[in-house]
């Protein structure tokens, strides 16, 4: 008995296909490509492309600016997406529950993850102001004598752009596992509960663990975004300072 071929599942996945090698595949390919020649608009005798096969990967490997921003880029990654989705996490925890109000929390909770991240690091700014942001203010309530410059400082600049992430995209990581939350099995938590399991334990050894492809899901796109940012920085600090 032949089975019978469809081609309708080929044909509605074929417009995604397209646009994906037009806008994706084929700039790579591109770049790629372009990356084995030397060419400078801006400079007439590179103007004409000229093959110079790997140096400039050669190059690139041994500037000392690129070693810099690959250290910056691994501690903004490694700062930023354990510390968001942990606070992801314990807002999911807060707002998984029936109480008058709740509704507003949630999306007080959200709202910066709705904002645009340029948006959201001018918001930052008033708070970051070496003269009169609210940060340096609370540091001279308490004694300090400040001002600290946060964005201009080469040891809290990129502390200062780790602090707008994590408040930008913990209330989106929230709703991923305020989800997850609602749909766990309620007769796992009661079977535990009657065999004398505290809440701390339920968490530990149930809650983590049903999660466990959520945070999986998390990871995933915290670690490819951290990856690409690049505009809540230029804002903060137009570069960074010492390059």
């Amino acid at each position: 008995m032949h089975r019978r071929i469809s081609f309708l599942p080929y044909l509605l996945v074929l417009p995604t296909a397209f646009f994906v090698a037009l806008f994706t595949a084929w700039p790579t390919i591109l770049a790629v490509y372009q990356s084995f020649f030397r060419q400078r608009l801006n400079i007439a005798k590179f103007r004409e492309p000229t093959f110079i096969g790997l140096q400039n990967y050669s190059e690139l490997l041994t500037s000392g600016d690129f070693h810099q921003v690959l250290r910056n880029t691994l501690v903004y990654v490694v700062g930023t997406v354990p510390l968001s989705i942990v606070l992801a996490f314990l807002l999911a925890l807060l707002v998984n529950r029936r109480m008058r109000g709740i509704g507003f929390l949630r999306l007080a909770f959200f709202h910066p993850a709705v904002l645009p991240m340029v948006s959201a690091a001018t918001i930052w700014m008033f708070f970051f102001t070496p003269d009169y942001g609210l940060f340096n203010q609370a540091l001279r309530a308490v004694g300090y004598s400040g001002p600290e410059n946060w964005t201009g400082n080469p040891s809290l600049a990129l502390l200062a752009v780790m602090i707008v992430a994590l408040w930008k995209n913990a209330g989106y990581y929230m709703i991923f596992y305020l989800a997850g939350l609602q749909n766990l099995p309620g007769d796992v938590f009661e079977a535990a509960a009657l065999d004398g399991a505290s809440s701390w334990q339920q968490l530990i050894h149930i809650t983590f663990p049903l999660l466990r492809r959520t945070t999986l899901f998390i990871s995933t796109i915290a670690t490819i975004s951290a990856f690409q940012t690049v505009d809540h920085i230029f804002v903060l600090t137009s570069g960074g300072p010492s390059n």
